[in-house]
């Protein structure tokens, strides 16, 4: 690793510098997150790395590896998180309807498949919602050509799902496969992989950044690596750019991301737009523009079917998370009400 990178080559921009005031400029030094632990942040600065405490109203939870914090170098503390360019996220596990950050102020996700039985369109699509609603350009990574006879088929469902999509096809372990990365891996320019375990990520990460994080033997009956990464650590990548490496994702629910799952889906959001109701569930109803187009057979009627399962999917948990933030702020009303009725 570079031991002084300069702020451009950690990926800071005119976007996060128009953010500070001259007191911040004079005062405090901007540092990228490149991990994040319970109490700490390890971060890296044009003097190089430096670790972190949090204040107390800043909880790890709310930052991701990626982002961009000013740094108090008198007090060696965070003094604030910088709005991000963007961000990967999904919905928390558990019954909370909250948000848990995955990479923020990422240039280039890559979504990382392979060509076996892991192949999922409706997983696939998730993922491209996920870029897509934190404003991260997608480029599809299809690993594993060697274990396939014609890889060209899943090169052409990856096709179906987003045509607009590059599309990269690899054999993971191959010399050269680095190389084919190289296109959104420049100087300065950040990038992340998601994808199941087993399909190739630290496999990828490891030829990109020379280190290691190269994943188990393959099994045989189910074509997966047993996936080492357990951490989002952020990485040099060889000539230039940086790489956050994410372990692989066994659930993906998704909240807040209408916009998302509509880029996703964009030939089919298009035709939403022409059924005859406003309300249309693109069911039964008649003047319906997407089962129009499902009976002519210019659009795939189970690519509909996950549309709208991810639609109802994402509409019921922002529905949630609202009733929750709507509780708390009553929550937090009804107790400063009690503070002031105290204090008479």
């Amino acid at each position: 690793m570079t031991p002084n990178p300069t702020l451009a080559s950690l990926g800071w921009s005119d976007d996060f510098d128009h953010l500070l005031g001259a007191a911040e400029r004079e005062a405090l030094v901007p540092a990228r997150v490149t991990g994040v632990h319970r109490a700490r942040l390890a971060t890296l600065t044009a003097n190089g790395a430096a670790e972190l405490a949090l204040p107390p109203d800043l909880p790890a939870g709310d930052v991701a590896v990626g982002d961009w914090v000013l740094a108090d170098p008198d007090t060696g503390r965070v003094a604030r998180l910088l709005d991000r360019r963007s961000r990967i996220f999904r919905r928390a596990a558990g019954e909370e309807a909250r948000e848990q950050l995955i990479v923020a102020n990422v240039d280039t996700v890559f979504l990382t498949t392979s060509c076996t039985e892991e192949f999922n369109e409706a997983r696939l699509e998730r993922y491209v919602a996920l870029a897509h609603a934190g404003g991260v350009p997608p480029v599809f990574v299809l690993t594993k050509t060697d274990c396939s006879d014609g890889p060209e088929a899943y090169v052409a469902r990856l096709r179906a799902i987003g045509p607009t999509i590059p599309t990269v096809a690899l054999n993971a372990r191959a010399p050269d496969a680095a190389e084919a990365l190289k296109p959104w891996c420049g100087p300065g320019q950040t990038v992340a992989f998601l994808g199941m375990s087993g399909v190739g990520k630290s496999t990828l990460a490891s030829a990109l950044t020379g280190l290691d994080l190269d994943t188990g033997e393959i099994s045989a009956d189910q074509m997966r690596g047993r996936h080492t990464t357990t951490a989002r650590e952020m990485h040099q990548i060889l000539g230039g750019g940086w790489l956050i490496d994410t372990p692989g994702m066994r659930e993906l629910r998704l909240t807040d991301m209408a916009e998302g799952i509509d880029e996703a889906f964009a030939e089919i959001s298009a035709l939403a737009g022409q059924c005859r109701f406003r309300d249309c569930s693109h069911g039964p109803e008649p003047g319906c523009a997407v089962q129009a187009a499902v009976v002519a057979g210019a659009v795939d009627a189970a690519r509909v079917e996950r549309w709208k399962k991810l639609r109802a999917e994402d509409a019921g948990h922002s529905a949630q998370a609202l009733d929750r933030r709507r509780k708390g702020k009553a929550l937090a009303k009804r107790v400063k009400a009690a503070k002031r009725i105290k204090g008479r």
